[in-house]
């Protein structure tokens, strides 16, 4: 007998069609200065997390839910993370075909629900960016997060990156707070930090100059995104 699929699934599916790939690609040029200060802003916090989180980067298995086209992956093979320990996951066929395609053939990228996917508690690392912010039914959020728990091996955990802030102009995305995560991972020991200027701020000031990005940075009001660890015990 087939599994039913929650309506959340679905409504995640069109949520992502509806974003359109030319509003995707004016967002992901690579030259431009708002996406590239924000990228090397996000990358200088992944550092410091893990320069503190104790893992050794050739031995940590990582599995990524939601990996896309695979460039959070492939920072961590440049960080030292080996691709036969790496995992990706997306729920949209045409995203993992791409990660497939820009990821060492060692990568295992597996499409489908994530919520459905038989693992065990083997992963260092459990990886999330940007995919919770679009998931709307609390219970699907709760029923993922668990999942995603229960694939973390002790004194591993989740690594979680995503907005806390709504966005008025887009109904199909909502903000996660610290405090919601805390609720989706209450067994975990959660540290966090504030990075990523508000996009139509570090749009405008770049526009003016570059450097006008760290100099607004500098208010944590501004930052729209948290980078957080939640580890599991021993």
């Amino acid at each position: 007998m087939e599994s039913k699929v929650d309506p959340e699934v679905d409504a995640i599916r069109g949520r992502y069609a509806r974003r359109g790939v030319a509003l995707d690609a004016k967002r992901e040029d690579a030259l431009d200065p708002a996406n590239y200060l924000y990228r090397q802003e996000k990358e200088r916090a992944v550092i410091r997390w893990l320069k503190g989180s104790g893992l050794t980067p050739a031995t940590a298995s990582v599995l990524e839910v939601g990996c896309g086209s695979g460039k959070n992956l492939l920072q961590l093979l440049m960080l030292g993370f080996r691709p036969e320990n790496l995992v990706g996951n997306d729920l949209i066929e045409a995203c993992a075909a791409s990660a497939r395609h820009h990821l060492p053939t060692a990568v295992r990228v597996v499409a489908g629900d994530a919520s459905t996917l038989e693992l065990d508690a083997s992963f260092d690392v459990v990886l999330q960016s940007t995919v919770f912010s679009s998931i709307l039914d609390d219970g699907f959020q709760a029923a993922l997060a668990k999942q995603m728990w229960s694939w973390v091996r002790p004194g591993g955990g989740v690594l979680w990156y995503d907005f806390t802030f709504n966005n008025p102009q887009n109904p199909d995305v909502r903000g996660v707070p610290v405090q919601r995560v805390r609720e989706l991972f209450p067994d975990g020991e959660l540290a966090f930090w504030r990075v990523g200027l508000a996009p139509p701020v570090r749009r405008l000031v770049t526009r003016a100059h570059p450097r006008l990005y760290s100099l607004f940075n500098l208010t944590p009001a501004l930052r729209t995104h948290v980078l957080c660890w939640v580890k599991k015990a021993r």
